[in-house]
């Protein structure tokens, strides 16, 4: 893709800080810098988001993470967790239309980086919740 920062990346086009490549993905630092050491990991191939995956490269990309964030952890043994995130589409935060794995290292309880999760639970009945269960099956079995 011609006009995508993230391609440009990968074809040393735009500089970064390149922390690991093979050939299905670069991963480099994010300049945001969320918290120190904060990477992301692009496939090589571009796809936009999970939705335009292959169940090949899916495979291929998301076996590099644990390679990528054991590297996070020897580098920073200060590090207390990791944040893996993966944002689809702009309404779940994607602002580069090019899949990227956020990995964002942990330091502590002050670090600028936050995460909610709602508890709706009170809103499904068990009938709902089997209804919501069965709906998603079916479309997986397709």
């Amino acid at each position: 893709m011609t006009d995508c920062i993230f391609c440009k990346i990968i074809n040393q086009e735009i500089p970064s800080y390149k922390v690991y490549e093979d050939d299905k993905v670069y991963a480099f630092l994010d300049i945001t810098q969320v918290t120190k050491g904060h990477t992301l990991l692009v496939p090589k191939e571009h796809v936009t988001d999970i939705f335009e995956y292959e169940p090949a490269l899916a495979g291929e990309v998301f076996a590099r993470v644990p390679k990528v964030a054991r590297a996070l952890e020897k580098a920073f043994p200060e590090m207390q967790g990791l944040n893996i995130i993966n944002n689809n589409k702009e309404l779940a935060y994607q602002s580069v239309f090019h899949s990227h794995i956020h990995l964002i290292p942990r330091y502590g309880e002050s670090d600028d980086f936050s995460i909610h999760f709602g508890n709706n639970q009170a809103a499904y009945s068990s009938e709902s919740m089997q209804e919501i269960a069965e709906k998603i099956m079916k479309q997986v079995e397709q």
